[in-house]
């Protein structure tokens, strides 16, 4: 088997400033933004079928288990095919699943086009994250990937409450206005994208040596892989319930919140996130990925136990948004962090199937969150959901912190 430093990088003649802008930051802004409108519409749209919470809360699950589905076979295609193929077509799948959301005349076909979303916004993801490891140094990741966090955050700052006055006006129309902006997110793209693959699509020229599945399976079995994998299945399963909207769907049911209150909470939960996230990704870059990582999920975890507490106590409304923010904050501090050390860990000869395995770690903790809270506040109640919550971030944290080595930074020198 090759002997492959996961750290480092074949530059592939990069991409220029402008380019990179239209190609990674502006879709990453503008599909935050059709996102966020559709956010505040979906508890309420899946509540008006006339089912539970627990029943409801699979409108976030499928979601989940499209990405989860789709997550090896997306790495694949990356490898296959390059970067750019799917860069562009995830977007475009997943406006058709959002405008056949606006139609959904039942509760099934509703959960097969969330779906269908969670696997587009996975191609996405995966491609752009490719895009990123192929062009940027160790030392810019950490900026360059929480730059597109704090540039999603943008998005979502006006979105939820716009999504909130559309919904109010006609539930289907934030859906309709999210399929639009995802082909208007992706159209520079068509234009100014070019192929970043260290190998060109489906091929081993000019000496490369492409290494290969049985032997990248291998490499992840390493001891140095081992802790990163499973730090990223609990951080997933922390933060499952703030990615898919689990937390709004608790306050549609517990506080009878509606479109408006939801949409307030996702804005303010942004403007409180966005200075925090980048002011992270230089502190990774500086001094090591680590140094905001380990506290951040501490920091999460405080959040949830508190939320739990209220939960239990019934403390109130006004509580529970101080946990919100507590625990978005939290959120906020980890926010783009695994993708970063995911790219720095990547083998540069397997990239996308490496991030396709990755991935799915990942999809699987964002699937398993939002059920296995759903399930325990249906039959023990929300505060042991929260509590459970909290309990994933105390292990993401001793993972990171103990089964982790450090990849760049002072630390690693």
């Amino acid at each position: 088997m090759a002997d492959i430093e996961p750290a480092k990088l074949t530059e592939p003649g990069g991409i220029r400033r402008y380019d990179q802008f239209l190609t990674l930051y502006f879709p990453a802004f503008i599909f935050a933004l059709g996102a966020s409108i559709a956010t505040p519409a979906i508890p309420v749209f899946a509540k008006s079928f006339d089912t539970g919470f627990a029943v409801a809360s699979l409108v976030i699950v499928l979601h989940a288990l499209g990405g989860l589905v789709a997550a090896v076979p997306t790495g694949f295609l990356l490898d296959r095919f390059g970067r750019r193929s799917v860069l562009i077509g995830g977007p475009v799948l997943m406006a058709l699943s959002s405008f056949l959301i606006a139609f959904a005349g039942t509760f099934t076909q509703l959960l097969v086009y969330r779906f269908i979303g969670g696997a587009a916004m996975e191609m996405w993801r995966q491609a752009r994250l490719a895009v990123v490891a192929d062009v940027g140094k160790a030392r810019q990741r950490g900026r360059q990937i929480t730059g597109m966090v704090g540039t999603e955050s943008s998005g979502r700052l006006i979105g939820p409450a716009v999504g909130g006055v559309l919904a109010v006006w006609s539930i289907q129309l934030p859906f309709m206005v999210h399929a639009l902006l995802c082909l208007v997110a992706i159209l520079p793209s068509v234009f100014l994208l070019r192929e970043s693959a260290p190998l060109p699509a489906g091929s081993a020229q000019k000496g490369a040596e492409v290494l290969s599945t049985r032997d990248l399976l291998t490499l992840m079995a390493d001891r140095r892989y081992r802790g990163f994998f499973a730090a990223q299945l609990f951080a997933s399963m922390t933060r499952g319930i703030l990615w898919g909207g689990t937390m709004l769907l608790y306050a549609t049911f517990a506080y009878e919140l509606g479109p408006t209150g939801l949409g307030g909470l996702a804005t303010l939960s942004s403007v409180i996130g966005i200075p925090i996230t980048l002011s992270c990704g230089y502190l990774m870059d500086r001094y090591g990925r680590k140094t905001t990582m380990v506290p951040g999920f501490i920091f999460m975890a405080l959040g949830l136990f508190y939320l739990a507490s209220n939960a239990y106590w019934h403390w109130g409304l006004s509580m529970f948004i101080a946990g919100f923010f507590w625990t978005h904050a939290g959120h906020s501090v980890t926010s783009g962090s695994m993708q970063v050390l995911g790219t720095d860990m990547a083998p540069a000869n397997a990239r996308g199937r490496f991030f396709g395995f990755w991935r799915l770690c990942g999809e699987v903790g964002s699937l398993v969150s939002p059920a296995l809270f759903g399930f325990v506040a249906e039959h023990i109640g929300y505060g042991a959901g929260f509590a459970m919550t909290a309990c994933f971030a105390l292990v993401t944290a001793a993972l990171l912190n103990f089964s982790v080595g450090e990849t760049v930074g002072k630390a690693r020198a």
